[in-house]
């Protein structure tokens, strides 16, 4: 991007941030699964012009869906090394009603290629959730098979 001929006066601190805030746009509106009518609004509510809106928004619909699945960006990714997972069942929530509610408590061992071990990432999710993240892993290793094979 500092190489490019269009953007030589530009400050390269401020050309720096605004790529930093149009990926973290991205990203966001991608793990929100926001679709465009939603995207133009927040651009609008930042007091962006109708065309940079447009144009945005036309590269954005012409991209593959954005899913973050990545704990961390950078230039060395964390590695899963193992999952542990235990069913909690929550029978009573803090005002005291009877929820049942049963729900996935799951624990990914993570480490980092170039450093070692890192804090285990954790979260809890529904039955639905985690057959939907299953999916979603089942089709990232057929897509890793079809690249390998090609």
């Amino acid at each position: 991007i500092l190489d490019d001929p269009d953007l030589k006066d530009i400050d390269p601190t401020v050309l720096k941030h605004c790529h930093a805030a149009a990926a973290t746009c991205i990203l966001e509106a991608g793990k929100q699964k926001a679709d465009i009518s939603a995207i133009s609004t927040c651009l609008e509510d930042c007091k962006l012009d109708k065309e940079r809106i447009e144009q945005f928004c036309t590269e954005y619909q012409r991209r593959e869906p954005v899913t973050v699945v990545s704990f961390s960006i950078g230039r060395s990714p964390l590695h899963v090394t193992d999952v542990s997972w235990r069913l909690e069942y929550q029978i009573k929530s803090n005002q005291l009603h009877k929820t049942y509610q049963p729900s996935y408590l799951v624990t990914l061992n993570v480490e980092k290629g170039d450093s070692g071990s890192h804090p285990d990432v954790s979260f809890s999710c529904t039955m639905e959730q985690l057959q939907d993240l299953v999916g979603k892993l089942k089709d990232a290793a057929k897509g890793l098979e079809r690249a390998a094979q090609m």
